[in-house]
């Protein structure tokens, strides 16, 4: 099986064309993205030319076997991919995903990825949270022992967002499959634990929905961020820490992202 392999800021993925490999099974993606009995990564990114809405279709893989609809370092690297063997240049161009169309650029010689996400939604039946339709903002959700005030949000994808004086790795690993799998959120959902430093910086831990505990995620960036923005902690530009690296999400007025890193 002919593949590359890729990290953004230590969230790691392996990039397959379709025409390589024309299907991959459930057990298949398990078996590849396993750290000690496959190749190993955070997800498996299935790429072509054949998209009927933009130049390129991106199918991403979750090391459960599950799909998901769309993945910010995912995309820069998908990008960066088509950079490295000569599909793209400079210009920007369109990926199809699950969760929508992107547009993206490779700047700097190969250094720089810019994506457009999309715009972002708090509202319930888009994400989706259950109950009524309204705009899920600091609403509580008990898991364990412990209650969280939390805002959701999808960018094409689900997230929870916690804001918290103090984050650790450990409370991401302890709280985030309880929080991903409850009943709030039929489809599942990922989860950012996050801090705001001060109104143009903000820290993150992620569990990440299908594959755990990660050290960083753009979509999370890009939902943790519109959240901030949301609850007037910050600003329109946003560099996001995380244990892999920094990202820098700029918000639109009609909350649409644009993530460089």
């Amino acid at each position: 099986m002919k593949y590359f392999k890729y990290h953004a800021i230590g969230n790691d993925y392996i990039v397959i064309d379709p025409k390589d490999v024309p299907t991959l099974t459930s057990q298949q993606i398990k078996t590849i993205c396993h750290r000690n009995f496959g190749i190993g990564s955070d997800g498996i990114l299935f790429g072509s030319s054949k998209s009927e809405k933009g130049q390129f279709l991106l199918r991403i893989f979750n090391p459960d076997g599950s799909e998901a609809e769309k993945s910010g370092n995912g995309l820069r690297i998908f990008s960066r991919y088509l950079w490295d063997t000569q599909l793209v240049k400079e210009e920007p161009f369109i990926i199809e995903t699950l969760g929508g169309l992107v547009k993206s650029a490779v700047l700097d010689n190969g250094k720089t990825v810019r994506v457009e996400m999309g715009k972002v939604s708090f509202w319930s039946d888009e994400i989706p949270v259950t109950g009524e339709r309204r705009e899920v903002i600091s609403e509580n959700i008990t898991v364990e022992d412990k209650t969280f005030n939390f805002c959701a949000a999808t960018i094409g994808n689900p997230h929870c967002v916690i804001p918290l004086s103090e984050i650790t790795p450990d409370l991401a690993k302890q709280y985030g499959h309880f929080i991903e799998t409850h009943e709030y959120f039929p489809n599942r959902i990922n989860v950012q634990f996050m801090k705001v430093l001060d109104r143009e910086n903000i820290q993150l831990e992620i569990w990440e929905r299908g594959a755990g505990y990660t050290l960083a995620s753009g979509s999370s960036s890009s939902a943790a961020a519109a959240v901030a923005h949301r609850l007037n902690l910050c600003d329109r530009s946003i560099t996001v820490h995380m244990p892999g690296g920094v990202i820098l999400i700029e918000i639109g007025e009609d909350y649409s992202i644009q993530m460089t890193g």
